[in-house]
């Protein structure tokens, strides 16, 4: 049920109340079903011809037939390969000069962004995150703590987004996966600078990157590094209306809001390659980052009906500091009859350290309490990854490996609160807080090993069949002195099966279909019973615990794809996806009795099976390839169409948590035949709309658009300036979450997040 904000006469009528009005008014109108459009599939195309690299490959010694070659063709994966994938080349990676992978990521085919547009967020596959979508480093899960946007794009060789599981890579990939792929070996010299500063909000920022690579004999290496730093302000405000049982208004309140602060990082990434006189190769790759983070928060809340918030203002100070080292070794050996030994080991360490005060302060500025949380923690951990290829049968690509990994985190968390209560003439506290002292110690080990086999077969010229089996379990281990111990163990085999058939008639089209089991586990900070204490309790803002009895979501999948590949490199593609998902994990929202005090307290639980489906279509290629005197202009778009629906909520709308139903991109890249400058842009969609999540919760977020413009002018082959518009459009990011019951009432906050248009300039120059 969603609560419409009646306001009562004689109060005052903000802005932000009108807004909550519509929006609210918006969420009772009955939804509309919407048609995805059929792909625009050309009647007859020219074909190429074509070389199947990958049985090249795999046959080498066979008698090989005479062919002929009109220039180099580079191995087209996802045109040739079994399994289906989306690659992303380094030349699309770095088109937009781009400083974060996130920002990169956001303009991919199926992938949105969580969050404020403009800002980053939860990376997603077919409008799914909290855990859906898995993000792999060259093919295995990122550590504890580990963020993407630590890698500079340039290190990048590919970005696979995986739509459909393979057995080799982790199959906790419901949604899909995103691999990031870095470069190991070095081709030439290379010596390369990139200078950059950015504008956004008025507030100013500047990033430098270098890249040394080089070749000694049989050894090559490449060394790069980053540093940066910026500065932000960002506005927002928040309404809260509520109603008792009956439906009257009980609460109106309206509350800005003000962040400001300064971020520094620096980053340093070696990597070394040696290539031996037997055809093993040996690589070692290294990330070493600092970051510190110096932010202020500020919230001042005006009350025109109701009982008061805890405080009427507050003001957050935060430091925080974070340092990683992570390395890697990648050990391959070739043996006899081209069967090949892979083997990885890496180890990972990093640590964390926060401090916060807060102020909280009654009327005219009378400060009640002084809180100061002092909390630090690490992670350390290694991984161990490998697999063995061999051609045991003709026309068959077996591999067998191992994917193995432990994780230890320890923290600790200190908080002490000073309160100065607020007592009226009659001697009666106004205010009522008692302070919260906290001195916690917890620790948790996480324990991961998998094993599984594939092959890879070559039916005919037409058909070829993937099948794989993994299966893959988890440990958990966790205590601390403020809840009793935790052990969560499960375990999960995965059958893959995927088929390629290209089209006898036609060169250029073809088929694929996929059948999938995968997984989504509970990550560490669901299963512990740690309580997350919330400045404002209340069932929008509620204090949050773990849940150690969670059990792993299950899901059987299906997968199908036409492809038609055009000449010039273009293509066009439909594809259909359906995901049956089992013992899905929800947030449930209730009151629980804490010491003497009841208080509202989200719990994640495992509540009932839910569907997902979606159709996703793309379409690239050049101009030229359909007129020749067209100008050089790459096209580029994609539109995704997700539905979801969960059992044990009532409709409508009761799709999986924050799911985008549809998301779209539309990009054009120009480059002009008189002077050196190519210009672009891309326009991205993200649709929004209500979400029910429970029976007594739903969530509300307005479509968000996002449009990105950039020029490149090549002063000569070896340097370049780019200039880039980020969130040109800077749209209001509106949301809203409600709550009702029919013995509490209802309640409903609005927020409103107004965001900037980011100007940046990069310099690059190779040397």
């Amino acid at each position: 049920m969603i609560m419409i904000p009646l306001l009562p006469s004689g109060l005052p009528r903000t802005r932000l109340s009108v807004m909550s009005f519509s929006i609210a008014l918006a969420f009772s109108t009955a939804a509309v079903a919407q048609q995805a459009p059929s792909s625009p599939i050309p009647s007859s195309a020219t074909e190429v011809d074509t070389v199947a690299g990958k049985g090249v490959k795999k046959n080498s010694e066979q008698s090989m037939q005479k062919v002929e070659v009109q220039g180099a063709r580079a191995y087209d994966e996802r045109r040739q390969d079994t399994a289906t994938k989306i690659v992303v080349t380094q030349e699309d990676i770095v088109r937009y000069g781009d400083t974060t992978i996130g920002d990169v990521l956001k303009r991919l085919p199926g992938v949105t962004i969580g969050g404020v547009q403009g800002r980053g967020g939860e990376i997603r596959m077919r409008g799914l995150g909290s855990g859906y979508t898995q993000i792999l480093l060259n093919g295995e899960p990122s550590p504890p703590g580990f963020s993407l946007d630590s890698i500079a794009p340039e290190l990048i060789e590919r970005i696979e987004i995986i739509r459909a599981a393979t057995a080799e890579l982790s199959t906790q990939a419901i949604a899909g996966a995103i691999n990031i792929v870095l470069k190991k070996t070095v081709q030439t010299a290379q010596r390369e600078i990139k200078v950059g500063g950015q504008e956004d909000g008025g507030k100013f920022g500047e990033n430098l990157n270098f890249q040394v690579s080089d070749k000694a004999g049989s050894m090559s290496y490449s060394i790069s590094g980053n540093a940066n730093h910026g500065q932000y302000e960002r506005p927002s405000s928040f309404e809260e209306y509520g109603t008792d049982a009956n439906g009257t208004p009980n609460l109106l309140r309206h509350t800005e809001q003000l962040g400001w602060g300064t971020f520094n990082g620096i980053g340093f990434s070696p990597r070394i390659n040696w290539s031996f006189e037997n055809g093993d190769t040996l690589t070692t790759q290294s990330f070493v980052n600092a970051n510190r983070f110096d932010g202020y928060s500020s919230e001042n809340a005006q009350t025109y009906l109701g009982v008061l918030p805890t405080y009427i203002s507050d003001l957050q100070k935060i430091r925080s500091d974070f340092e990683m080292v992570r390395s890697n070794l990648n050990w391959i050996h070739k043996l006899a009859d081209s069967a090949k030994l892979d083997v990885k080991f890496g180890v990972n360490y990093n640590k964390r350290s926060s401090d916060v005060d807060l102020l909280g302060y009654w009327f005219n500025q009378a400060q009640i309490l002084k809180r100061t949380n002092n909390s630090s923690g690490s992670d350390k951990g290694f991984t161990t990854s490998g697999k063995y290829s061999a051609p045991f049968v003709e026309n068959h690509a077996f591999v067998f490996g191992w994917d193995a990994g432990y994780s230890q985190r320890n923290t600790t968390q200190i908080q002490q609160d000073i309160v100065s209560n607020i007592v009226d003439a009659q001697g009666k506290s106004q205010t009522n807080l008692s302070p919260i002292n906290l001195n916690e110690v917890f620790s948790a080990d996480v324990s991961r090993l998998a094993l599984f086999a594939q092959d890879e077969w070559s039916v005919n010229k037409q058909l070829s069949v993937y099948a794989g089996l993994r299966w893959e379990a988890l440990d958990t281990r966790s205590s601390g002195n403020s809840y009793a111990d935790v052990h969560n163990k499960s375990s999960v085999w995965s059958p893959i099966l995927q088929t390629l058939w290209k089209l006898p008639d036609s060169k250029n089209d073809q088929v694929r279909f996929g059948l999938t089991r995968t997984y989504k586990a509970p990550d560490t900070g669901q299963l512990i019973p740690r309580r997350f204490i919330s400045n404002n309790n209340g069932p929008t803002s509620p204090d949050s615990m773990g849940n150690p009895n969670l059990k792993p979501e299950l899901a059987w999948g299906l997968d199908a794809a036409f492809e038609h590949y055009l000449p010039g490199g273009g293509m066009l593609s439909a594809s259909i996806y359906m995901r049956k998902i089992d013992d899905i994990i929800r947030t449930n929202i209730s009151q629980q009795l804490i010491g003497a005090e009841t208080l509202w307290v989200a719990m994640p639980v495992n509540d009932g099976q839910a569907t997902t489906k979606g159709i996703e279509l793309e379409a690239k290629f050049p101009l030229r390839s359909l007129m020749a005197t067209a100008p050089a202009i790459d096209f580029r778009a994609n539109v995704s169409f997700n539905w979801s629906d969960l059992k044990t909520v009532p409709g409508p709308n009761n799709r999986l948590d924050s799911q985008t139903p549809i998301s779209a991109n539309l990009g054009l890249d120009y480059k002009l035949d008189t002077i050196p400058l190519t210009i672009g842009g891309n326009f991205s969609f993200q649709d929004g709309g209500l979400v029910r999540t429970s029976v007594t919760q739903t969530k509300y977020s307005i479509p968000k658009r996002v449009l990105d413009l950039y020029g490149l002018w090549k002063f000569d082959p070896k340097t370049n300036f780019r200039l880039s518009l980020s969130n040109a459009l800077h749209q209001e990011n509106i949301s809203a979450s409600s709550y009702f019951d029919p013995v509490y009432g209802g309640i409903t906050q609005t927020n409103i997040t107004p965001t900037t248009v980011a100007v940046r300039a990069l310099f690059e120059h190779k040397f």
